[in-house]
């Protein structure tokens, strides 16, 4: 299939595009290209894209991406010219990640990582389009006690039937479908393995933890940490992950590259940053774990620095007060 010719600005489309990270790798697109957002709202919703909506750039399409889509037959995307330019960039974020509802959503989880993958390579395929398929740090399974960060050479060790099962093996089959693809069809094809991300738009009440911190300090409500005190996690501030997703998709030559910080935070001492930042009197508590939150290894991020050039920048302490700020912007449209 012929290159197609670029009219004046490129036909982005990311799928999963009104969820936490998608909705802000759209807002920083949108304002250079015409961005067609796709989902289902299995996880995401409209509140993340609703002022983007109003913009001539954006285009949203409620679809679930497990079943076909054919987006030239769509005629609210007549004037992105689809037929004629096709779509330069293709972005996946299709995959369920609520940590509370996890096991509701186990069929979705995998249909997204099989039957949606299938149809956004194919996608890609036909347009000829650079695909950044957006992978995850479980794809490297639990932490072992020697292990400190995971390179990108690291194959892990996931436990393929246990009741997580269908996201992180999913994940892994995912980037199996993707490589097999850019293989044997010859396409532009990257991975992006993200670990933990935190910022404005995270869901409340999902047990992601930090946005649920924040609107029970302002509450001076008790902190719920869902493990003990020794739970460690990496964290990056949403800004910083979008740059990196933006430098892997620039680069002439696909690859698979970790982007998070490597540097550990137990969450408690989170907690306790969150609790001064916002001057509450809430005090920290801990729960059972949930299965969708376990403790993961951090990101070896020297080939992103050697290669990209990136790595995160904002402080956790600035990225909380960022992310406190937007918080008590939003409260009410937040607490719903």
């Amino acid at each position: 299939m012929p290159k197609k010719v670029i009219f004046d600005q490129k036909n982005i489309v990311v799928v999963g595009g009104a969820g936490f990270l998608g909705s802000h790798l759209c807002e920083r697109m949108v304002r250079d290209n015409k961005v067609i957002c796709i989902d289902n709202f299995s996880t995401g919703t409209v509140d993340n894209i609703r002022f983007l909506m109003q913009l001539p750039n954006f285009r949203f399409i409620k679809h679930d991406i497990t079943q076909p889509l054919n987006l030239e037959e769509i005629l609210d995307l007549a004037d992105f010219k689809i037929e004629f330019q096709g779509i330069q960039e293709i972005y996946n974020l299709a995959c369920p990640t609520s940590a509370k509802n996890f096991d509701s959503l186990v069929i979705h989880t995998l249909d997204a990582n099989s039957l949606g993958m299938k149809n956004i390579l194919e996608m890609t395929r036909l347009y000829e389009a650079k695909l950044l398929h957006f992978s995850s740090a479980v794809v490297y399974g639990s932490r072992p006690d020697n292990e400190e960060t995971f390179p990108e050479d690291y194959n892990g060790l996931v436990d393929f039937v246990s009741p997580r099962a269908c996201y992180d093996e999913g994940k892994r089959f995912a980037e199996t479908m993707a490589v097999t693809y850019r293989n044997f069809y010859d396409l532009s094809i990257s991975i992006a393995r993200v670990f933990r991300t935190y910022g404005p738009k995270m869901p409340l009440n999902d047990g992601q933890m930090i946005p649920d911190f924040i609107v029970n300090a302002l509450d001076n409500k008790d902190l719920i940490i869902y493990g003990d005190d020794k739970f460690t996690t990496s964290l990056t501030y949403v800004d910083d992950i979008v740059d990196g997703l933006f430098k892997i998709v620039e680069q002439d030559t696909p690859g698979i590259f970790n982007l998070g910080s490597d540097r550990s935070y137990r969450l408690g001492e989170v907690a306790q940053k969150i609790i001064a930042l916002t001057n509450s009197q809430s005090k920290i508590i801990f729960k059972d774990p949930l299965r969708f939150m376990t403790p993961l290894g951090n990101p070896d991020i020297s080939k992103a620095r050697r290669e990209l050039q990136w790595f995160p920048v904002i402080d956790l302490e600035e990225g909380l007060a960022k992310t406190i700020d937007y918080t008590k912007a939003n409260k009410l449209i937040i607490k719903g």
